[in-house]
């Protein structure tokens, strides 16, 4: 999860909200649906989670098929779509891509009713993964969900993607939000060469990421990794 708010610039209910039919491996994009300002957008999907994400639909179309078994697994609906069409509260392109361990009733639902539902985790659970991923990283800097978003505005700037481009991936409504990427370019104009990245910048954020999965054993493989670099260098 922590890979697609970097690798798509989502905030952290647009990712715990995100929905199986939501990912697009034909196109290489994910559909953000009722986002900050209840607008939809588009976004980019890396290659590199494409095999993950494949993985993730399957364990979740497993699960489906217990709740269906159970007598469960209808999942809300937004608004009006679920009296136009209730029947798809219990298709699989409408599951929360990361659901709950756990079947819960749904407050919505009448009272007395024994129907259960499988929502979306709580967004709490990524945010402490993130902060003890951020320690265990021994980075010293202030780091959080959103940092990643933020890296992944300053990385598309730094590669030479123009302006509008990124203020649509991240749905601002006015580009004069954006712009408030173009600080960390240190020189006019928002284009620059991918080589312009510098390796602290990609240790950084290589740290996170496998803090994140696999701990502090590769953690120290890679560091003798970029000594052994820049030592060649």
């Amino acid at each position: 999860m922590a890979q697609l708010l970097y690798g798509c610039g989502l905030r952290v209910m647009e990712c715990v909200r995100l929905r199986v039919k939501d990912v697009d491996f034909g196109y290489l994009q994910i559909t953000v649906r009722d986002a900050k300002g209840g607008r939809d957008r588009i976004t980019m999907l890396p290659v590199c989670l494409v095999e993950p994400l494949r993985r993730q639909i399957e364990k979740r179309r497993l699960m489906h098929e217990e709740d269906l078994a159970a007598g469960h697994g209808k999942v809300y609906l937004p608004g009006a779509f679920a009296k136009k069409n209730p029947g798809a509260a219990r298709e699989l392109g409408w599951q929360y891509l990361f659901a709950s361990r756990n079947r819960s009733s749904d407050p919505r639902e009448k009272s007395g009713s024994t129907k259960e539902s499988r929502h979306h985790i709580a967004e709490t659970l990524l945010q402490r993964a993130v902060k003890t991923a951020v320690r265990d990283a021994g980075i010293n800097k202030p780091a959080s969900c959103h940092t990643f978003r933020h890296s992944f505005a300053t990385h598309l700037l730094e590669n030479g993607y123009d302006i509008r481009t990124v203020q649509e991936l991240l749905g601002h409504k006015d580009v004069s939000t954006t712009m408030i990427y173009t600080h960390v370019l240190n020189k006019p104009g928002i284009g620059s060469s991918p080589r312009e990245i510098t390796r602290s910048d990609v240790k950084v954020l290589l740290r996170l990421c496998l803090a994140l999965t696999e701990g502090q054993s590769i953690l120290r493989r890679v560091d003798q990794g970029f000594a052994c670099a820049s030592a060649a260098a």
